[in-house]
């Protein structure tokens, strides 16, 4: 069992830790959420679930045809511009908080 409390990581031996570190070469230590965390779930959630889907492969059609909708201007837009400036008002700190 894994007790885990308040957004702490969980603990765990630093025997483990280092074998899973000799296992698994250069993993994160943070979730490293992702633009794609940020933006496109979201989006296409909207998307995708305005009518509930009849059967896995209509929920499988449905994403695809909003993943092609999707612009690379708005990608530029939404993502890349508003990440960029928000990172510089927090000089380099963490900001996905204020997305």
């Amino acid at each position: 069992m894994w007790l885990q409390h308040d957004g702490c990581p969980a603990h765990y031996a630093r025997s483990l830790r280092d074998a899973l570190n000799e296992f698994y070469l250069n993993t994160p230590r943070s979730p490293d959420l992702t633009p794609l965390d940020f933006f496109l779930w979201g989006a296409l959630k909207n998307a995708v679930c305005q009518e509930v889907p009849t059967t896995p492969e209509n929920m499988e059609e449905r994403i695809i045809a909003a993943c092609a909708r999707i612009s690379l201007e708005t990608i530029r837009r939404d993502v890349a511009i508003r990440r960029l400036q928000l990172c510089i008002d927090a000089n380099g700190h963490h900001f996905e908080h204020l997305l």
